[in-house]
């Protein structure tokens, strides 16, 4: 009962953080593109806009599917994370993110496939635990904090 509880505070601090995010310091984190090229041509201000929102969606999708992993493991439903950890491990990835970022991404995909292969709900609950340090290192990098 006692980790149940402490999976779902979890859970639900990450997806407060999500929620919470300010948007102008998650566009300055997470733009692709140079504010400079917005300010000179409208329709590649239009063009960085759509790849911003693209990428703050892609990462709102990797929330919900960690979310759904988190829920199917502290359920113990091990048959149940392994779709989100397949997501997570094999998804398209989304345009921008900088070289510096990816190594994030390839440790927390590393993690996810790590949760398929688990036999045992501990297993998956360890590498869970490694997804979720991978998201939150991205996120210090990227300068977005979660409360």
């Amino acid at each position: 009962m006692r980790f149940h509880a402490l999976w779902i505070t979890a859970i639900v601090l990450g997806i407060a953080g999500c929620g919470k995010q300010d948007q102008p310091e998650a566009q300055q984190a997470e733009s692709p593109a140079p504010a400079a090229a917005e300010a000179e041509a409208p329709e590649a201000a239009a063009s960085a806009t759509e790849v911003r929102q693209a990428f703050i969606d892609h990462m709102h999708a990797h929330a919900e599917q960690l979310d759904e992993l988190m829920f199917a493991l502290a359920d113990g439903d091990l048959d149940g994370a392994m779709t989100p950890a397949y997501w997570l491990s094999s998804h398209d990835t989304v345009e921008g993110i900088p070289e510096d970022w990816q190594q994030f991404v390839v440790g927390m995909r590393t993690a996810a496939a790590e949760v398929e292969e688990a036999t045992d709900i501990e297993t998956a609950r360890t590498a869970a635990e490694a997804i979720s340090e991978y998201c939150q290192a991205c996120h210090n990098a990227a300068g977005v904090t979660t409360p």
